[in-house]
């Protein structure tokens, strides 16, 4: 347990920190299932369309350092890859 004020204070700052970090993880997730479900449906439209939304959440999530950028962009190719390879 901490024992400082200010050890005290981050221990409690990680807590609220931490669920904040999970929850954008959360809805990383959740995006990267939407287009893998479109793309399974065989919607190419719609899946087009979930892509793009979904590319913004990525790369939003990447710049607040909660994914590597690295694994934003590989993710980003994947899912590219994915819709692209449907049939039009």
């Amino acid at each position: 347990m901490a024992n400082s004020a200010q050890a005290r204070k981050r221990a409690r700052q990680a807590v609220k920190a931490r669920g904040h970090n999970a929850s954008l993880r959360s809805r990383l997730r959740t995006a990267i299932k939407a287009v893998r479900k479109a793309v399974a449906d065989g919607d190419k439209a719609a899946a087009q369309t979930v892509f793009s939304t979904s590319m913004s959440t990525i790369d939003s999530i990447a710049d607040k350092n909660i994914i590597h950028k690295n694994k934003a962009s590989r993710h980003k190719s994947r899912l590219s890859a994915a819709v692209k390879s449907m049939a039009a």
